[in-house]
């Protein structure tokens, strides 16, 4: 059984048509689309007809398949409606039911625990070399100490700072050339106890780096590699530090080269959950996780993961989404101009409307004030 949590906002009359539901069902369920859509996959038909009945008698739907009232196939997808508190008083009536539904009841009692509203923060991005796929986000060291005064002042909640390119094609440099390129950075914003106006997070999975950062003012790992090193896994529980679990397909050199997932959300789920096990194992306490948009992913992959971040609310950890300038947004907005903040920012609300709690982002000042307005029309 395989469960996805999908955004509300997606066409539901055409997802219904795809699933078989029957023409005289489909005004009646679209017109109960617009709350909680989860999604179930492979649900034991037995159970489909209990968790029908069941929603029914609250006032929520389960649009099943024609046949599966007479079992006209050992298994079904289904697609669950109901608002929040229909799916609180689903949870205690599956709890006790069979055929899986106990786990279900699990799950969706995670969903209603962790889908709360908290605050967003914009993490903003500094990069100590001269590789990274945006020109505008290079500095070195008095400049960098420069805009992040700045960014402070703009409202970054987080300083992200890294040495090594991730953009696609990149080639890895050595822990050494990395520590090089970012020791000075680190040292002038410990001695300046730049710490105690912003949190300060390092973009690396360098153990030695980590460990320099880490002595000296820093509190978050941001990991593209998801805590794959077991040395960083133990330096985040040493220094009880948060990591930010990312996922890739790949490494950097050749993630975009024909990237393929049977379903995204699932495949980034299962992947969550054991580092999660892992995090915990290592004692990290605090995690951040992080879909890795552009990390090995199709463009089709992309726009589920940043449409569909509620499908993680139930990981019960905050999301953070980055999608800053990345060339997902010409493809979908072909442009002479290599300007991508509006599109930028028009990823970013999304994300943010779905789930997502942190954004990571070349430009702080704009995403603070398109935030404060969005924030204020959702009243």
């Amino acid at each position: 059984m395989i469960i996805e949590h999908l955004s509300s906002t997606i066409d539901i009359r055409h997802f219904l048509q795809e699933l078989g539901v029957d023409g005289g069902g489909l005004s009646i369920l679209e017109a109960k689309g617009k709350l909680h859509l989860i999604r179930i996959k492979d649900l034991h038909v037995g159970a489909a007809n209990i968790l029908k009945q069941d929603a029914l008698s609250i006032g929520a739907d389960l649009a099943v398949p024609k046949g599966t009232v007479i079992a006209s196939e050992p298994r079904v997808n289904a697609l669950l409606i109901a608002n929040e508190r229909q799916l609180r008083k689903l949870v205690q009536k599956e709890k006790a039911q069979p055929f899986g539904l106990k786990q279900l009841s699990s799950e969706l009692e995670r969903f209603c625990a962790h889908h709360v509203s908290q605050k967003i923060e914009v993490m903003g991005i500094i990069n100590a070399n001269e590789d990274s796929f945006y020109p505008h986000s290079r500095f070195q060291e008095s400049e960098a100490v420069a805009k992040i005064s700045e960014m402070i002042q703009e409202g970054a909640d987080i300083i992200d700072i890294g040495g090594v390119s991730s953009r696609p094609g990149s080639i890895a440099v050595s822990e050494a050339e990395e520590l090089n390129r970012v020791r000075p950075i680190i040292d002038t914003l410990y001695r300046e106890k730049i710490y105690e106006k912003v949190r300060l997070s390092l973009d690396s999975y360098a153990p030695s780096v980590i460990r320099y950062a880490l002595e000296r003012g820093f509190h978050i790992i941001n990991d593209i590699t998801g805590l794959a090193n077991d040395e960083v896994a133990q330096l985040c529980g040493e220094y009880n530090a948060t990591a930010v679990i990312m996922h890739a397909q790949g490494t950097p050199e050749s993630m975009q080269l024909n990237p393929f997932y049977s379903s995204v959300l699932n495949d980034v789920e299962l992947f969550f959950q054991e580092r999660l096990e892992k995090a915990e194992k290592f004692g990290i306490v605090d995690v951040i996780l992080d879909c890795g948009i552009g990390f090995g992913k199709r463009l089709e992959d992309n726009l589920a993961l940043i449409t569909h971040q509620k499908h993680f609310l139930a990981l019960g950890k905050p999301l953070l989404v980055g999608a800053s300038r990345k060339s997902m947004i010409n493809t979908l907005s072909p442009s002479l101009s290599d300007d991508r903040l509006g599109g930028t920012l028009a990823i970013h609300l999304k994300a943010i409307e779905e789930g997502a709690r942190i954004v990571r982002v070349h430009d702080v000042k704009e995403h603070v004030q398109a935030i404060a307005l969005w924030q204020a029309l959702k009243g």
